[in-house]
């Protein structure tokens, strides 16, 4: 026989067997990589719009916790009880909760707790729930929302709905500390404490909020931010 019209011998084969096999695994790993990194990827991105999300939300409410008007508290008449404490926190076990008492920030159609109707010169009232204005008259809608977590879950509930809406799954921790003032005529934060002896001179909330992915493709990520009670953070 012609040596030339032999064909491949079983050397030749398995040698393009072998080849081939560790081309194909190539392809897999190479493959098996790029769907890794893609799942680390979106769950990572996951994560990051869920923390933007509530914190964003957070960072608008306290900072006008406290803010009642155009007119200060003393002069608000039957101003009730929660507006002298426009931030409160609670911590029991593995469950935590903040309460802020805020101008109403959210879309139209939500229910206020109360209305401030004020001129802005000489008078101011708060009344329950929702008030349309007099002629002469501003009106300032004011909420009472209380964020909970609580079975890795960070919770939403105000007095009207007081059934608690999840907003975010999968939380890890849900840290809270308040930027405190020295005295009480100072706008400027001395120290940051997470049970502060006296609310009224808290200037800022600081949040720390840790999530984890369910799937287990990326680490816990950690997210904080820092916001100051009408703008008072100097």
């Amino acid at each position: 026989m012609n040596r030339a019209n032999a064909g491949f011998g079983l050397v030749e084969l398995l040698l393009a067997l072998a080849l081939g096999l560790l081309v194909i695994l190539a392809a897999i790993q190479v493959s098996l990589a790029a769907r890794s990194i893609y799942a680390s990827q979106h769950a990572s991105a996951v994560l990051q719009d869920d923390a933007r999300f509530v914190l964003s939300k957070m960072i608008r409410e306290i900072r006008l916790a406290g803010m009642f008007g155009c007119m200060a508290l003393p002069s608000i008449s039957d101003a009730p009880m929660e507006f002298s404490r426009p931030v409160g926190w609670f911590a029991e076990g593995d469950s935590t909760s903040l309460t802020l008492v805020t101008a109403d920030v959210s879309v139209q159609g939500s229910k206020p707790d109360w209305t401030v109707l004020s001129n802005c010169v000489e008078s101011a009232r708060a009344y329950a729930g929702s008030l349309k204005p007099e002629a002469g008259q501003i009106s300032f809608p004011i909420r009472k929302l209380t964020y909970t977590f609580e079975s890795g879950q960070l919770k939403l509930s105000t007095p009207a709905s007081p059934a608690k809406v999840v907003l975010v799954d999968n939380v890890r921790a849900f840290e809270l500390s308040f930027g405190v003032a020295a005295a009480p005529e100072s706008g400027v934060v001395a120290r940051y404490d997470s049970q502060p002896d006296d609310p009224s001179l808290i200037r800022s909330v600081r949040v720390v909020l840790t999530l984890e992915d369910p799937g287990g493709h990326v680490r816990d990520q950690t997210y904080g931010v820092v916001a100051a009670l009408r703008n008072r953070l100097e």
